[in-house]
């Protein structure tokens, strides 16, 4: 009492005592509010404040967090599309480049080939030449051998003898002439077959540069759809979904194909580098097709956020007061807007026991979402609901303490954590 009573004095300077009356028909009562009393009130209103401010502070932040880390995330993954979309045209274009140089290096052995034939042939030819020279020669020798028995014997030397010599002059000059242009032609197919030669050593440097540079932009687009893919399979484990049972899945809904066959050629002088650069392509394009279908079974599945605007999580996932609870719960105002996860098809909207007002939605891939407690519902079964579409209002309905969001993600009819799909979809995007 003397401690109370000190307190008191000390504080009557700045609260001095009050007295709140009550008064009746009959009687007149106050009640006296001390300065210890008013100090303590006015030191409990101050702290609840304060907590206010505080709880709003740390909401407003991490709103503003999260929304800066998704915004983050849609920048790098559009930067790493964009990345990506370079590269493969980079990739097409070297490939293409690669095509050319093989096709001109293709020409060049053609056109070494057609020399070489030439200068075979030229030789045939001058061969044939110098034979028939010689024969002349020998026809030439024998005419003048007779010529001079002739004149030894007496006999005219201008006769037949002399005729033969002349025309045997006249076809050795022919040959001689003949000779002539078979060495200089053979001489421009030996420089034509070396310009060849020089021509097919430069289209072969190009082509294995051109082969070097295809295998260095592969390579990048290699490592860079397996650090794409390997996000993309963690997170499906990490939701205890089977990766290759949803590539299956998705590729049995996406198999068109179609349009005509035709005959595929082939060079027998083909380069083993370039077809090792076609083979490691063709990995990357099926590695390609397998991210390509994660994409579509990412689109498929509910990973969005159920309450954009700002809300508490007020319970999780798991075992709550000795019962199992199979879902989170967001806590906001009556009438906070409530958004579909992802696409799917309205299976129930109406009241259950326990959920309020509840809205069922099945997704592609064995997945179902529920949100339960709502205070309005704004989708009817079987309506067909996108992702971001807003499905109904925050409420207090059901087995409920306050208004809330009661949502579950069920995977082939087992209740999983919906926090693993939201953690994902962050990690991912």
């Amino acid at each position: 009492m003397r401690i109370t009573h000190s307190l008191n004095s000390v504080l009557e300077r700045w609260l001095p005592e009050q007295r709140l009356f009550l008064k009746s028909d009959k009687t007149t009562r106050f009640l006296r509010l001390r300065p210890a009393t008013q100090f303590i009130a006015l030191g409990g209103i101050a702290l609840v404040f304060g907590w206010s401010i505080i709880a709003s502070s740390i909401l407003v932040i991490d709103a503003i967090s999260a929304g800066s880390s998704r915004d983050q995330a849609r920048r790098s993954q559009t930067a790493f599309e964009t990345r990506l979309t370079d590269l493969s045209a980079e990739r097409d274009s070297r490939a293409a480049e690669a095509a050319a140089a093989q096709a001109r290096f293709t020409v060049a052995l053609d056109q070494v080939s057609r020399m070489q034939s030439q200068l075979l042939e030229s030789e045939a030819h001058r061969r044939e030449l110098e034979t028939g020279l010689g024969a002349v020669q020998t026809s030439l020798q024998d005419a003048v051998k007779a010529q001079h028995q002739a004149a030894v014997q007496g006999q005219d030397p201008d006769a037949a003898p002399a005729m033969r010599t002349a025309e045997l002059q006249a076809a050795l000059d022919i040959l001689s002439g003949e000779l002539k242009q078979v060495v200089s032609d053979r001489a421009d197919a030996v420089q034509e077959a070396q310009d060849a030669r020089r021509m097919a050593e430069a289209v072969t440097l190009e082509r294995d540069q051109i082969v070097a540079r295809n295998d260095k932009i592969l390579a990048q687009l290699e490592d860079a759809v397996s650090v794409s893919v390997k996000p993309l399979d963690d997170m499906f484990r990490s939701v205890g979904m089977n990766p290759d049972e949803i590539l299956r899945t998705v590729r049995r809904g996406y198999s068109g194909q179609g349009g005509p066959l035709n005959p595929i050629g082939y060079s027998s002088s083909g380069n083993a580098e370039i077809t090792q650069g076609e083979a490691k392509a063709q990995e990357i394009m099926i590695t390609l097709d397998q991210m390509n279908s994660y994409r579509i079974a990412v689109e498929k599945m509910p990973l969005a956020m159920p309450v954009q605007s700002t809300f508490r999580y007020s319970s999780p996932f798991g075992r709550r007061w000795g019962r199992s609870h199979e879902g989170i719960d967001m806590a906001a105002p009556v009438g906070t807007a409530i958004y579909a996860t992802g696409e799917g098809t309205v299976i129930w909207a109406g009241w259950q026991r326990g959920y309020g007002n509840l809205v069922k939605i099945q997704h592609e891939l064995g997945t179902e979402t529920r949100y339960g407690h709502m205070s309005k519902i704004r989708v009817k079964v079987g309506q067909k609901v996108s992702r971001g579409s807003r499905i109904g209002d925050m409420g207090n309905t059901g087995r409920s303490t306050g208004s809330h969001l009661h949502y579950e993600v069920r995977v082939n009819g087992r209740a999983v954590d919906p926090m693993s799909f939201i953690k994902a979809a962050q990690n991912v995007f």
